[in-house]
């Protein structure tokens, strides 16, 4: 009986509400709420593509090693050498492919294919049959995330080693 205390009807104007509204006024209020953390939300998003609060994906300009993950998939190891609005500069480029090479080799006449083992090799970008320069711009839509790697990584001493051989003399 209390519940209908609260019901009004009027028979003039064939309304029928229930309460004072408050209910009405609270739903008011959470649905602003909800906008204004959407709009902060794309604010933040968008507004964070340049430096500072999003653009934390971007490495910057020094002289360290850097991993370059794209959306692609590819990953590139390099030094960042500028940073604009748009793109990314890199140099110093090396990448990951990966190998197939031979366990052990089947003999003549054999049905039996040879066992294979899959290797990661680190490659420097400019030996490529196309023959690019060791610098690329990336655009950095393109780029996920890009991170500093630690001097005794496994990247760094196969890039260190890399170096180590090419400025060997050439033995004839």
């Amino acid at each position: 009986m209390s519940e209908m205390a609260d019901d009004n009807f009027d028979a003039g104007t064939a309304s029928y509400s229930r309460g004072s509204g408050k209910g009405w006024k609270v739903l008011v209020v959470i649905l602003i709420i909800i906008i204004i953390v959407i709009l902060g939300w794309f604010a933040f998003v968008t507004m964070g593509k340049g430096a500072g609060i999003g653009g934390d994906k971007i490495a910057p300009v020094d002289n360290s090693w850097q991993a370059v993950f794209l959306t692609n998939g590819q990953v590139y190891f390099g030094k960042v050498k500028s940073v604009g609005e748009e793109t990314l500069g890199l140099s110093e480029i090396y990448y990951l492919q990966v190998v197939t090479r031979p366990l052990q080799t089947s003999q003549v006449g054999t049905n039996q294919p040879a066992q294979t083992q899959q290797e990661l090799t680190l490659i420097k970008l400019g030996n490529e049959i196309h023959g690019p320069q060791d610098s690329m711009t990336i655009n950095r839509d393109q780029i996920l995330l890009t991170e500093k790697l630690k001097n005794d990584s496994k990247v760094v001493e196969a890039i260190n080693n890399y170096l180590k051989e090419q400025q060997k003399p050439a033995t004839k």
